[in-house]
């Protein structure tokens, strides 16, 4: 989306306490690459393009993550952890420079791709306030917690 900036914020300051892991949640591989890896490696990139990855209180292998896969990325901390919203304020510097479009995602959606962030700002460039990714599920009943061991559950047919 050339001749607009944007300033994508990831949220990456989960402690992955659901998991049972003493590692932050982001860095938990999928496909051979941490979670985090995933969606910053679709983020937009270029020179109009800031990026921001918020991270929990001592959480130095997530920073160090971040500048492996973006050397671009500027690190802000959410030393206490009282909401999403609150995490996007961590990194209230950055928002101040000002950006046409500023996108947040979640440090733990490693299926997202660059073309959904580039559909995801197509409704801005066109003048829309605000747009939201979200998703349906097709079989939500389907969906259910683990159970055990950490095996999950389906439902039934």
């Amino acid at each position: 989306m050339t001749g607009r900036t944007s300033l994508t914020i990831v949220l990456a300051a989960g402690e992955g306490t659901r998991m049972r892991s003493a590692t932050p949640k982001v860095l938990h591989p999928v496909a051979g690459q941490s979670l985090l890896a995933h969606v910053l490696a679709a983020a937009p990139k270029g020179s109009n393009a800031a990026l921001a990855v918020v991270i929990g209180p001592d959480h130095q292998a997530v920073v160090e993550e971040a500048g492996r896969i973006r050397p671009d990325a500027a690190t802000f901390v959410q030393r206490e952890r009282l909401g999403t919203a609150h995490a996007v304020l961590a990194a209230r510097e950055t928002i101040a420079r000002g950006a046409d479009d500023l996108l947040i995602a979640f440090g733990d959606t490693p299926l997202i791709s660059a073309a959904t962030f580039e559909r995801l700002r197509a409704p801005l460039k066109g003048g829309a306030a605000l747009a939201v990714l979200g998703f349906r599920a097709g079989r939500p009943h389907r969906l259910r917690p683990a159970r055990g061991r950490g095996r999950p559950v389906g439902g039934h047919s």
